[in-house]
């Protein structure tokens, strides 16, 4: 089991204490939605990001989902082998919850990807929240390799919050787990209906998501060699080498080491990888224009065809990568 950090006790100041309010609990026990699994990291209903001031998510976050009983094991359980999940409890007339989910979703999207914020409604899902015991509101756990872990109790100020998920992150890269999840870009990924596109190689895509690096590759490799030049594919792949490079990569040390060395090319592709990964992909995208406009010969060659590849991982129809390529024409010409 991990290493485990310092929990709060279990009613803390600024909780909403459970027990005084059963007289509220007036809805039925929790229905579980028909087959609702999957991936939460991916194209699904249970997907919606993260709304401003707590509550159901609404898309704007990425690296937030929205679980019930029935997706518990699989979202949470599952993706805890990859990356921690931290999991927020809380209620729609829980106040001190509307002061904390805002700074648990500022910073799952600050981190990228190092770990991601799994939202549970107490109200739609009690019998959850009676099987982990939870007795008071807001109520932070983790869920790390499979195990739980307590965090804290109430709202908390956002310089502490961040303390508790980087010691968090602490431990997971101590216990072997410190990658980062590969999330889709939910600007794009809705179509005008506001439908989520359909995913040919939705196994692939699942296995992406949720870490599973070799099988997804071999999932796109498999797709490219029967339909070569496939576009879902090739995105599919470029992504899985992008997080490839970058999973076992020290932010600070790869950063400052670009900053120091401007013409060290691999210093600047791999600061443009971690850009990518954030989500930062103009600053990506500028990164590597810059370092072709410096460069020349073979270094020039690497950092251009590496810009194609964050290309590829963008999508051909982001309309980054079209502005891009035209500052990508006049670095080089």
């Amino acid at each position: 089991m991990p290493q485990q950090p310092p929990s709060t006790p279990r009613i803390a100041a600024g909780a909403v204490d459970l027990s005084a309010l059963k007289a509220r609990a007036t809805r039925p026990g929790p229905t579980s939605p028909a087959g609702s699994t999957g991936s939460a990291l991916g194209v699904n209903a249970e997907h919606r990001g993260a709304a401003p001031a707590g509550g159901e998510s609404d898309g704007s976050n990425p690296f937030v989902i929205d679980v019930t009983e029935a997706t518990f094991e699989s979202l949470v359980i599952g993706t805890s082998m990859q990356v921690p999940v931290v999991v927020d409890f809380w209620a729609d007339w829980c106040e001190p919850c509307k002061q904390l989910s805002p700074v648990l979703e500022k910073l799952a999207l600050e981190y990228g990807g190092r770990f991601v914020l799994a939202k549970v409604d107490v109200e739609a899902n009690q019998r959850l929240a009676e099987l982990i015991q939870v007795q008071a509101l807001p109520t932070v756990m983790a869920v790390l390799g499979q195990s739980p872990m307590p965090l804290f109790q109430g709202a908390l100020p956002e310089a502490q919050v961040r303390q508790v998920i980087e010691e968090l992150l602490k431990v997971a890269t101590a216990n072997g787990i410190s990658g980062r999840v590969a999330l889709r870009d939910t600007d794009a990924a809705d179509d005008e209906d506001g439908e989520e596109p359909s995913l040919r190689y939705p196994e692939a895509f699942d296995a992406l998501v949720r870490g599973d690096l070799d099988a997804a590759e071999l999932g796109y490799t498999e797709a490219l060699a029967r339909q070569p030049g496939d576009p879902e594919a090739e995105q599919g792949l470029a992504r899985v080498m992008l997080f490839r490079r970058v999973s076992a990569a020290d932010p600070v040390t790869v950063r400052q080491a670009a900053a120091d060395r401007p013409l060290d090319v691999a210093a600047q592709c791999l600061a443009a990888d971690l850009d990518a990964a954030d989500g930062v992909v103009e600053d990506a995208f500028q990164r590597l224009v810059d370092t072709v406009r410096i460069t020349a010969g073979a270094d020039r060659d690497v950092a251009r065809e590496h810009l194609l590849s964050l290309f590829l991982v963008a999508g051909s129809d982001d309309p980054r990568v079209a502005t891009a390529r035209r500052a990508l024409a006049g670095a080089l010409f």
